[in-house]
């Protein structure tokens, strides 16, 4: 079958810090992609600055480069579980991966999921293990681990045969023999990409194009994003859109870009087997086939994997509503949900009640993201803790279960195992080497919410924790939530130094001297297992009696501050997080202390 032989799709796959940007920003400057600004700043293809600050790949993104006369359009991929969604649909535009592994931690459990699907595809892969320049690097043993995942996972034997190169992202070099190659150059990656990725082939006919990934412009709406997969797609020509249902949509392209660099260049037409992002066809959605009117001749749809967490999203009824934040109503909430679902489809929503979202998503990390966007953009809003979606398969109630791996010291197994257990985790295997050990267990997702924290708390910070979807299975039994009440504040005003000063014995406070609390706001945990009401208001009473030494010295530890993802953990079903451009605040969600007392068996698992 003939194909196009100067063209050669392959996306980069790997969990998590595994270096996949870090290889892509060497290859980008040794080819002089990237050049002077851009060139100089790490992670290039993380411009998102949530991906600078947290150092993870968010949104799948497409760049090309030429080597030796042959375009490569390559896809990096996000490395965390909740953003598969991306990497699912990307897999279809490409025709081999390149599987970036550490040298020293090995495969892990993202590591599977993108393999797997990558497998199933038919796709042609290239082992790279990365950052062979740690100590401990074990690069052969990895490379056994490697090759037992592919057979575990039904490879095929042209797939389980796969080249395999060593690199340092970092320093810039790949090599094939670790003993013989000199280590000063990309360049051999991208020969084995040119020489191992099979070309697109050449399908001649009637032009189909099937939308992969969407981006947004407010000028032109959404963007379609996908692989020409047979014929010339010509921006001139009326064009038909096959939706996922059948049906036909009549249409016309404002404007038709290929990949060029880092950038998109506008292109007349886009043959076979490229990359291409068209602009201006109205309602264009994931898995959409663009075909000619005469010949509306659909490709397979995309399945995607459904959201397992759910989180309300509610307008900020709180006392401080108002203060800091510019878009405050529902309707500002819903446009918002909106388009951001143009762009994320592993991303829905609902309206559940006025001024109540249901949002649903493929972890916490994912909508936490969404959060932090939204409240860097202005936005007010409260959101609830994040609950799981529950199917009923075959008459019995199934819940979403997790593959969780935790990567820590040989000394602190204990306390994994410990708190794992709590929460229903059946531990499936157990590795050490080197003082650490490496244990596997499978655990509900409601076992995961506000696991990390207690992990990494009872470790020293030690652990290293992933996870990824597994399967539904029949519901286990309750996991216990929060252990600790809460301290909540008695009335509105800002905080006292020594109001605080006097309460400390009755547990830690999440906010400072000075801060501006209303009643019913979550100030601080209490030492305790039940809600206490304080007044963090409360100033010294002043007299006219003065003694020496009857002063004593206030000292005020400091405030624990939690992050997004922190706080929504940590929150119980009856309680909120406030979001705004300026502040984080838990609080209650009937704030007034009779209603709470009156409501205190309110079913919780119904969406307000």
């Amino acid at each position: 079958m003939k194909t196009v032989s100067h063209i050669r799709n392959i996306a980069i796959i790997a969990h998590v810090d595994h270096g996949k940007t870090t290889l892509v920003d060497a290859i980008l400057r040794q080819l002089h992609v990237a050049e002077g600004e851009t060139a100089a700043q790490d992670c290039i293809l993380d411009s998102n600055d949530l991906e600078r600050e947290r150092g993870i790949t968010i949104l799948a993104k497409n760049v090309s480069i030429r080597h030796k006369g042959v375009k490569i359009n390559v896809i990096d991929t996000p490395g965390h579980a909740d953003f598969g969604g991306q990497v699912e649909r990307v897999l279809n535009m490409a025709d081999g991966v390149l599987l970036l592994v550490d040298a020293a931690e090995g495969p892990m459990p993202q590591t599977r999921f993108v393999l797997d699907k990558a497998l199933k595809l038919g796709l042609k892969p290239i082992v790279v293990l990365n950052k062979i320049d740690k100590p401990a690097e074990r690069h052969n043993e990895v490379l056994n681990e490697i090759f037992d995942l592919f057979v575990e996972l039904g490879a095929s034997h042209d797939q389980l045969d796969f080249p395999i190169l060593y690199a340092a992202g970092r320093d810039g070099w790949a090599v094939r023999d670790l003993a013989k190659d000199p280590r000063d150059s990309i360049v051999p990656l991208l020969d084995a990409i040119v020489e191992h990725i099979p070309a697109p082939r050449l399908l001649e006919g009637p032009v189909q194009m099937q939308v992969t990934t969407l981006d947004y412009s407010d000028y032109t709406g959404r963007i379609g994003i996908g692989r020409v997969r047979r014929g010339t797609l010509d921006a001139t020509l009326p064009m038909a859109l096959v939706k996922q249902d059948r049906s036909v949509l009549p249409c016309k392209l404002r404007a038709l870009y290929t990949f060029e660099g880092l950038g998109q260049k506008e292109a007349a037409q886009v043959e076979c087997g490229d990359i291409c992002a068209v602009h201006g066809v109205e309602g264009v959605d994931i898995g959409d086939t663009l075909t000619p009117v005469e010949f509306p001749e659909p490709l397979d749809p995309i399945t995607l994997d459904a959201p397992t967490i759910s989180m309300t999203f509610r307008i900020n009824d709180s006392p401080g509503f108002g203060t800091s934040g510019k878009y405050l109503t529902s309707r500002h909430i819903r446009e918002r949900l909106y388009r951001e679902t143009q762009k994320d489809v592993a991303l829905t929503f609902e309206e559940v009640g006025e001024g109540s979202f249901k949002v649903s998503g493929r972890g916490v990390l994912h909508l936490a993201v969404l959060i932090e966007n939204m409240r860097r953009e202005g936005y007010e809003l409260t959101v609830s803790r994040p609950r799981v979606i529950v199917r009923t398969i075959d008459g019995v109630r199934q819940e979403p279960f997790e593959t969780l791996v935790v990567d820590t010291t040989d000394a602190t197994t204990g306390p994994v195992i410990e708190n794992v257990g709590k929460r229903q985790g059946v531990m499936t295997r157990m590795h050490a080497a080197a003082g650490r050990t490496v244990m596997e267990f499978v655990i509900p997702t409601r076992g995961l919410i506000g696991l990390r924290t207690k992990i990494v708390t009872a470790t020293s910070g030690e652990a290293i924790i992933n996870h990824r979807f597994l399967r539904y299975e029949p519901m286990r039994d309750d996991i216990p939530q929060r252990l600790n009440g809460v301290l909540l504040s008695m009335e509105d005003g800002k905080a006292v130094t020594y109001a605080i000063d006097g309460l400390q014995d009755r547990g830690y406070f999440f906010i400072s001297p000075g801060d501006w609390c209303y009643a019913g706001q979550i100030v601080g945990e209490h030492c305790k297992d039940n809600d206490l009401v304080v007044n963090v208001q409360r100033g010294k009473k002043l007299t006219n009696m003065r003694a020496s030494g009857s002063d004593r010295k206030l000292f005020v530890v400091p405030a624990v501050k939690l992050s997004i993802e922190e706080a929504i953990e940590y929150i119980n079903d009856d309680e909120l997080v406030e979001i705004t451009p300026d502040v984080l605040r838990l609080r209650k969600y009937f704030l007034d202390e009779t209603e709470r007392k009156r409501r205190r068996d309110h079913d919780w698992t119904r969406a307000e």
